[in-house]
């Protein structure tokens, strides 16, 4: 509910401050006071496009704040502001504020957090409707009528956005899998051949490093076999180190058992042809470590080209041949099983569509039950409303298949028909002003306590009417404004007559500055004003009696 309404230098208002109360506020003034410049301050701080032409004469800017009464959670514009980041406190009001420069600039903020003009717009259709002579808004934009349609007929769409949800995955499911087999078809012969190559060449992981050390030990070995060769020959030949060593000790073992002072002697010789014999055998085993075969050594560097020469040309490493090859291979096998996939996926979306079209026929026909209901409570708002020749219908049809979404198949959307025999046509293209807003009235009663903007308001519905009709209006009015805040501007005293608040909007000038102004009346004022609507500029005493009438009735 707007509770509060702060507008700085817009036009001719310099500063005003206005208060706002549930049920029904009406607002009059004579023509020219500046009523439309109030809604347009109102639009601008609701995320209407910036006109630095709203702008007061010689000021660098003008600014409007709007107040609203909110619930904390549950309402759609607080939901809005979650999901973008901007929290609104349980019991704490939610301020809206606007401001627009000379220079065509503009900000805009809620709660004091800076937000884009989009968000403001989106918030603000979920506070405030506002219909006037020419608004293309709200009730006269077809996209919503789907889903007033659906509130006013308690339409759940649950069930049917699942369905939907359910068969579009399927249905990707399956596009993704014909396409990964159509791709793995085409590279059919490709994939066997490879597949097969890699097999009979049997690839390891690891593989390349452990050839490659083989190899490297093997050369190695061939550059040192000539040197252990003549190492092994100087110490164990027939003339070598160890044989002249050992004939050395057994001479000097002679000797010893007539000089024993030789016996250190003989024993380091004795040491050291064990120390010697041990060199030998070191050398044997080093001799047969290094030994190779060359076919071996032919084999290895064959393998370890030919593992390099695969691992080039399928663009990977080496040690990832064999993972390769058994993609490769489940690949293949894919293609050869994908008939049988494929089918299986066909089956699920065919069933998830079943399920989809089940729930969506059962949504239409609650939709069809419903417009009958709607067009029956619409259809008695119309006479008394002086509209008692037109014709109201809502419109449930098939949307092709390509068009289903997850709200349905079906398009809804509102006509009328004016006049006997006249053909039926949307809401926008009505050519009256005044119809197209007792119209809207009509369909707003019946939509009542169905959802919506809390605050509504009627710029001039009255406009070309009077007498009953006038009345019947400030009826409906009172009856919608038992469920909503609803604020208009009207010229009717009928309708004026019947409000909660009123207010009254005026031009002054001192000469120099013109400035309009707003203020809320009182008892006897109302009376007055009421008097003024009746009767024009001289206020007579009938007139005043007609007001006291008027104001008894409520």
């Amino acid at each position: 509910m707007l509770t509060h309404l702060s507008i700085r230098n817009v036009v001719l208002i310099e500063a005003l401050d206005l208060e706002f109360g549930a049920g029904l506020g009406v607002l009059t003034g004579e023509t020219g006071a500046g009523k439309s410049i109030l809604l347009d301050s109102l639009g601008l701080a609701l995320g209407a496009r910036a006109d630095s032409g709203l702008v007061r004469n010689g000021e660098a800017q003008a600014s409007v704040s709007a107040t609203f009464e909110v619930p904390a959670s549950g309402h759609r514009a607080v939901n809005l502001l979650a999901d973008n980041g901007i929290d609104v406190e349980p019991g704490e009001p939610l301020i809206i504020r606007r401001m627009v420069k000379a220079d065509g600039g503009s900000r805009a903020f809620i709660n004091d957090q800076a937000c884009s003009a989009a968000l403001l717009r989106e918030v603000g259709g979920a506070l405030v409707e506002i219909h006037g002579q020419h608004d293309d808004r709200g009730l006269l934009n077809p996209r919503g009528h789907r889903s007033l349609l659906d509130s006013y007929g308690r339409c759940g769409t649950g069930a049917v956005a699942g369905a939907y949800a359910a068969w579009r995955a399927a249905a990707d499911r399956l596009a993704e899998s014909r396409e990964a087999v159509e791709i793995a078809a085409r590279d059919r012969d490709y994939l066997a051949h490879a597949v097969d190559e890699l097999s009979r060449f049997a690839p390891e992981p690891g593989e390349e490093a452990i050839l490659a050390d083989e190899r490297a030990t093997m050369q190695k070995g061939a550059r040192l076999a000539d040197d252990l060769s003549a190492v092994t020959d100087c110490l164990t030949g027939s003339d070598g180190g160890l044989a002249q060593l050992r004939q050395a000790a057994r001479r000097l073992d002679r000797i010893v058992h007539e000089y024993d002072p030789l016996a250190d002697v003989l024993a380091a010789l004795d040491r050291a042809v064990i120390e010697a014999g041990e060199a030998e055998d070191r050398l044997a085993g080093a001799a047969e470590a290094l030994s190779f075969d060359p076919a071996r050594l032919d084999d290895i560097e064959t393998r370890l080209f030919d593992l390099r020469g695969l691992a080039r040309k399928h663009q990977v490493q080496p040690d990832d041949l064999a993972a390769l090859r058994d993609e490769m291979a489940a690949k293949l096998a894919a293609i050869e099983g994908g008939e049988g996939h494929l089918a299986a996926l066909e089956a699920q979306v065919a069933q998830s569509a079943a399920a989809y079209r089940q729930a969506a026929q059962a949504l239409s026909a609650a939709r069809r039950e419903a417009a009958i209901r709607l067009d029956t409570a619409v259809a008695a708002e119309l006479a008394p409303l002086k509209l008692d020749a037109a014709r109201f219908r809502t419109i449930v049809a098939p949307l092709d298949e390509g068009q289903w979404t997850a709200h349905g198949m079906d398009r809804v959307e509102f006509e009328i028909s004016t006049n006997p025999g006249a053909p039926f046509a949307p809401l926008v293209k009505i050519a009256s002003g005044g119809e197209l807003s007792r119209f809207i009235l009509a369909l707003k009663v019946a939509l009542a306590e169905r959802g919506g903007a809390d605050t509504l308001i009627f710029d001039e519905i009255d406009r070309g009417v009077g007498g009953a009709v006038a009345s019947a209006i400030g009826d409906r009015l009172a009856r919608l404004a038992q469920s909503n805040q609803i604020l208009v501007v009207t010229h009717s005293p009928q309708v004026a007559a019947r409000g909660a608040g009123h207010m009254l909007i005026a031009k002054s000038s001192d000469g120099t500055v013109t400035r309009t102004g707003v203020h809320a009346l009182g008892e006897i004022e109302r009376r007055e004003e009421i008097a003024r609507m009746l009767s024009g500029a001289e206020i007579t005493l009938e007139a005043r009696a007609q007001a006291e009438r008027l104001l008894e009735k409520i």
